[in-house]
């Protein structure tokens, strides 16, 4: 239920389809949207596609259902299975239960994808197989690797409160009661923060969701979880394993403050943490921080032209997030203006912090559409946000209808020093198919000014 173009419906279709079930796909998008997973399904003839629509029929002829974390666990047609005793998973929740690994988990509101692949960069440079996958943004899903994991090896995944919320209303295993859900191994909390309040509902829901990452570890098992967050800690304090709450070492405070910035010294502490455990010495630890600048799509600088620095923040999906890029590069451009591009699509989430953010260090603000923008707007609003640049040159507010508007209007208002940054605080439904999209978006129009460039102002400087 549900394909979707980014691993996890495709690898579970061909997961099944490889060992010789009959797979029916349905997905309420069209043949179009889905071109690039269907494409990689065409060899099977075991698959069924149904395609624009869902069939009460197919969820209660099957014999398992392997649902896209997208899809709420209250849609009807699950709840129709449901009553028939159907069982219901994931594509995760087949890969806890079948991979012989020693399995670490990492959860999360922001940093998860950062620390889990420093956890994995620690690791590798072990003497031992180490896999990375789930909500990290790659393509491939785990499953494609399950048939190649053997006992020793170890599984860094990263997991979304959609995915533990999956494990958690897993009914397929054990005894067909939901004893099949599991916890990795080793679990990591880097922070809790409001987010997908537009899907989970509440606070308590959310937390529920990230709470599984630990609730079925064995005492033997490893909770590391940041001390710096209190509703981390609070909920560190019913888990059955043993609890670790590292702290940053003096020694690397400059080196990641320098490289990625201050707002990650949780998420890399965190990371050193489990290192440790694995025993992974210091030298090798240092080696991995020093060549490390962030991950694609991550506070990530693409290129300066004309002295003019773009940085791509696309993964920045929530006002938290976008308020700690605006401060991380006002100091970068403290002898230049700070140009945003943010807004799109809510998730029920406060826009107060981040206009208070945009209010006190923005110089030009450009807007993307989205419930999101409207509700930054409307902050914006309330605090009387006057729409004139700092130093009262010129107008500094504008609302763009795609991308490719965005970044040349950010370009145009810009001159040598300044920061061109996109950091949203929304999501990207609506204009991109998702955050990975909206990057790769402003990533070409960045390379389309690069190669050909805009036609400058007078006064301004040229290629």
């Amino acid at each position: 239920m549900g394909l979707g173009i980014r691993g996890g419906g495709l690898g579970a279709a061909k997961f099944m389809a490889e060992r010789g079930a009959r797979v029916t796909i349905t997905d309420t998008r069209s043949k179009k949207e889905l071109a690039p997973s269907l494409d990689a399904l065409r060899r099977f003839k075991n698959i069924r596609v149904v395609l624009g629509k869902h069939e009460k029929s197919d969820f209660t002829r099957a014999d398992l259902i392997v649902k896209n974390p997208g899809v709420r666990p209250n849609s009807p047609y699950l709840l129709l299975a449901k009553s028939r005793r159907i069982p219901v998973t994931s594509d995760m929740g087949i890969f806890f239960m079948c991979a012989p690994a020693t399995l670490i988990g990492v959860t999360g509101t922001r940093g998860k994808s950062t620390t889990a692949h420093l956890i994995w960069k620690f690791l590798k440079t072990k003497n031992v197989r180490v896999f990375l996958g789930g909500n990290i943004g790659r393509k491939e899903s785990l499953l494609d690797s399950l048939e190649n994991l053997k006992k020793g090896d170890i599984v860094v995944v990263e997991l979304s409160s959609f995915q533990l919320w999956d494990i958690r209303e897993n009914t397929f295993g054990g005894d067909g009661a939901g004893t099949g859900r599991k916890s990795p191994h080793i679990a990591v909390i880097t922070n809790i923060l409001h987010d997908h309040l537009n899907w989970h509902g509440t606070m308590k829901e959310y937390e529920d969701a990230k709470r599984v990452i630990f609730q079925f570890q064995s005492p033997k098992d490893y909770l590391f979880a940041n001390p710096r967050d209190p509703r981390v800690r609070n909920m560190a304090r019913s888990a059955p394993s043993r609890v670790v709450y590292p702290r940053l070492p003096a020694a690397y405070k400059k080196l990641v403050d320098a490289n990625i910035g201050a707002h990650y010294e949780s998420s890399i502490a965190l990371a050193i943490a489990v290192a440790r455990h694995f025993k992974i010495p210091a030298a090798s630890v240092k080696k991995v921080l020093m060549e490390f600048r962030g991950l694609p799509g991550r506070e990530e600088e693409i290129c300066a032209i004309n002295g003019i620095h773009f940085i791509n923040d696309t993964t920045s999906t929530m006002p938290d997030a976008a308020s700690a890029a605006i401060r991380r590069f006002r100091k970068k451009a403290s002898h230049g203006k700070l140009i945003l591009i943010a807004g799109g699509m809510d998730k029920n989430l406060d826009f107060s912090e981040m206009a208070r953010e945009v209010r006190k260090s923005v110089d030009t603000l450009v807007l993307l559409p989205g419930t999101g923008t409207e509700k930054l707007k409307n902050e914006l609003g309330i605090m009387n946000y006057e729409l004139r640049i700092r130093k009262e040159e010129s107008e500094n507010f504008y609302e763009a209808t795609s991308m490719k508007e965005a970044v040349r209007t950010a370009y145009r208002r810009a001159t040598k020093g300044d920061y061109i940054l996109l950091s949203p605080g929304a999501t990207s439904f609506g204009l991109f198919l998702n955050e990975f999209d909206r990057g790769d978006k402003f990533k070409d129009e960045v390379n389309g000014i690069s190669s050909k460039f805009l036609r400058p102002k007078k006064n301004r400087p040229t290629a």
